[in-house]
């Protein structure tokens, strides 16, 4: 299948809005998705990302605000007039067409003269061309989905949007089927965006993430620097797993690092990871947003007696070993009543059970610093 004419350029939206009475579901965003990109909308249920990917396609009106695709203003135009398809987790195939017809339905109401080879084309694209003249009922969970993004692509839309469409998936399915669409998505050239709530999913796929939490936007950036540089302590937890060490405050020795006072620790932290403005100069202002020391689970150590000091020590008990195959999971109860996850490769090294006492340490270049505010 031949990739879309050249897009006419980014979608933008600004300080787009959506109240339905008074829940705001959406406040006020400001977002640019580069032309071309898989780019993911990740938070749980209720934080708006539907909401958003439904005012982009038109299914629903802004309360403020603009959507933008490259230099043409969109917010008014009509669904079907957007450059815009959207792919539903319930797949909306319709069952008494075979899987050629239900692709290439919209091209035989536009009376595209090529609609059969142009669905044929796009069947081939999502590897189904030998599946054309089945109905819907004879094909897979996944291969149904597929018939669906076909349909989605076939008219060469510049936006595809996918709403949680792996959803109904099995685990199984569901992984293949993310190779799939960053595969399909690289070989057309259409922007991608993808809602969901599944982390792992997000980070997989995509190229840029956006992590959204009641309405908001808490962070945008490319899956590692937002799971290694937080820039909140809501995306250091929904991002997969951290340890957030609650902070009393710091002190500068100068140089590339500073200290990290919590619990009587002083722990040693990179310089750069603190958020602009931190103060250093001792604790923290009364009613001031908290502030953490966030560290994850596979970079902390069990240390072995033999092995040289690290910067940063705490010692605990081992209350709990998962053994998951590659790895294993451990929780270790420090002296102030806090538990931290200790994820640690099944490589060899040092093994721990419960009711040992055990050292862990970290280097200071792979922990962050996170504050409780937006």
């Amino acid at each position: 299948m031949t990739k879309p004419t050249t897009s006419s350029g980014p979608l933008r939206l600004v300080g787009l809005t959506r109240h339905f009475d008074d829940f705001v579901a959406v406040a006020g965003i400001d977002l640019e998705v580069p032309a071309g990109s898989f780019f993911a909308l990740l938070g749980p249920s209720g934080c708006g990302k539907t909401t958003t990917l439904r005012m982009v396609a038109g299914l629903e009106e802004p309360t403020a605000g603009r959507i933008y695709l490259g230099d043409d203003d969109i917010t008014a135009t009509r669904a079907y007039q957007r450059r815009v398809n959207t792919v539903f987790q319930s797949y909306a195939l319709f069952p008494h067409l075979s899987v050629l017809d239900n692709v290439g339905f919209g091209l035989r109401q536009l009376k595209v003269a090529d609609w059969k080879q142009r669905s044929m084309e796009a069947l081939e694209l999502v590897q189904l061309a030998d599946r054309s003249r089945q109905r819907p009922r004879q094909l897979s969970g996944g291969m149904q989905q597929r018939v669906a993004l076909a349909r989605a692509i076939v008219n060469r839309p510049e936006v595809l949007l996918l709403d949680e469409p792996l959803g109904a998936l099995d685990l199984k399915l569901r992984r293949e089927m993310q190779i799939e669409l960053k595969r399909i998505q690289q070989e057309v050239g259409i922007t991608f965006i993808h809602v969901t709530h599944d982390q792992e999913e997000a980070m997989t796929m995509a190229d840029t993430v956006a992590v959204m939490n009641a309405g908001h936007l808490e962070q945008v950036g490319e899956p590692a620097a937002l799971y290694d540089r937080p820039a909140t302590a809501y995306v250091a937890s929904f991002l997969g797993q951290s340890n957030l060490l609650p902070l009393e405050g710091f002190s500068d020795p100068g140089g590339e690092f500073v200290t990290a006072h919590a619990h009587g620790n002083g722990l040693v932290v990179e310089r750069a990871q603190l958020p602009k403005g931190m103060p250093l100069d001792g604790g923290f202002a009364e009613g001031a947003p908290s502030v953490h020391l966030g560290i994850r689970p596979e970079k902390l150590r069990i240390l072995s007696p033999d092995e040289a000091p690290s910067a940063n020590r705490l010692g605990g008990t081992v209350t709990d070993a998962s053994f998951t195959g590659v790895a294993t999971t451990y929780l270790v109860a420090m002296p102030w009543g806090q538990e931290l996850t200790v994820t640690r490769p099944n490589d060899g090294s040092l093994r721990a059970r419960p009711g040992d006492a055990v050292v862990l340490g970290w280097d200071p270049h792979q922990s962050f610093v996170v504050s409780e505010a937006l």
